[in-house]
């Protein structure tokens, strides 16, 4: 898919910096437990630099979001685990082995698992009430490589942005709830498999 890397996942300087104090306070003691004077003394700065940046913690959390976020999906772009060159792959192979790759990723997250252990409502809002930023920049990627792979034959007539969608809200339920589902009968590589198999018969002409 396009890449991310020009498109919110930059790192470097000074808000960068604050980010990763607080990405490290709510590893260290949750989000409840988190506050902006706690991130500015781990930053080193002032309170008022940081209030500066962000007037409350959920803005803060809404930056750092998306920057992890962003994160993950770019690592699932460069990490492919294959000994088999992307190149040689079909496009379908090559999208749903992208998708795949998000979706461990993410769920592997550090930062993601401390808030699905300690703090899961922070991400219902983003799944009841509305799109996060990171969500919206995944969607326009998807929808960008399935409007590619049409325009080539490779994956089926259908409005792009309907597919998109689809796809991302499948894989909302592999990110939140495959662990649910494994058990001494289907195991997690199981699970894997099924996805792989919704994921191809959906894009496949």
């Amino acid at each position: 898919m396009t890449s991310l890397r020009h498109n919110g996942a930059e790192t470097g300087g000074p808000r960068d910096a604050y980010l990763d104090a607080a990405r490290a306070c709510i590893l260290d003691l949750g989000w409840r437990r988190t506050t902006l004077t706690e991130v500015a003394r781990r930053a080193g700065v002032s309170r008022m630099t940081i209030y500066r940046t962000w007037s409350d913690m959920r803005q803060l959390l809404a930056d750092l979001m998306t920057r992890e976020w962003t994160e993950v999906v770019v690592a699932a772009e460069t990490d492919d685990g294959s000994a088999r060159p992307a190149a040689e792959k079909p496009v379908v192979e090559r999208l749903v082995d992208t998708l795949v790759r998000t979706v461990k990723v993410l769920r592997g997250n550090e930062l993601f698992v401390r808030i699905v252990e300690l703090d899961p409502e922070l991400i219902l809002p983003y799944l009841l009430d509305r799109r996060g930023r990171s969500q919206q920049l995944i969607l326009e990627l998807v929808e960008q490589a399935l409007r590619d792979a049409q325009a080539s034959g490779d994956v089926r007539a259908g409005d792009p942005a309907a597919m998109a969608r689809g796809l991302v809200l499948s894989a909302h339920g592999f990110v939140l709830s495959a662990h649910t589902m494994v058990d001494d009968d289907v195991s997690e590589e199981a699970l894997e498999a099924e996805m792989r198999v919704v994921l191809t018969r959906t894009l496949q002409p």
